[in-house]
């Protein structure tokens, strides 16, 4: 249920994320979702791709420097209080984010497909969350699912 996410460090200045993401294009692999965060001098590219260890090595290969991370996708219900209730359930268990980000796919159901908020979280404990979210029945998906 654990995904690997790529985090590139990219230098903040103009053209460096197209070019990475020239990069995996040029390679056949497409980016499902991204976050991109920054500060003075550099940016953290944060990507979610199928074919992960590919990905890594065309980047590696052109010069950017890319660390894998575990992280957990869960499915949010499409309601007021949804994200607030899996954000208590994470308290309760004295579970720590580290960051989050999120975006809209269309998910496969009981009932057929329906759209859908994914919450992608970076914790301290993985297993640990997965364990008290699915508890909790929390829908947590891995990748198959995710890249389908």
């Amino acid at each position: 249920m654990k995904l690997k996410q790529l985090s590139l460090f990219l230098e903040n200045k103009p053209g460096n994320v197209r070019k990475a993401c020239r990069m995996l294009a040029e390679n056949g692999i497409n980016i499902e979702t991204l976050a991109l965060a920054d500060t003075e001098q550099f940016g953290i590219l944060r990507l979610l791709v199928k074919d992960w260890e590919r990905a890594k090595e065309v980047l590696e290969k052109n010069g950017v420097v890319v660390r894998i991370s575990e992280v957990v996708a869960l499915v949010v219900g499409h309601r007021p209080g949804g994200l607030a209730d899996i954000l208590e359930a994470l308290e309760d268990a004295n579970l720590n984010i580290e960051y989050m980000y999120g975006f809209f796919q269309h998910i496969g159901s009981e009932n057929g497909t329906s759209a859908g908020a994914i919450i992608v979280f970076r914790f301290d404990n993985p297993d640990v969350a997965i364990e008290t979210l699915q508890k909790k029945d929390i829908r947590v998906i891995g990748s198959e699912e995710l890249f389908r």
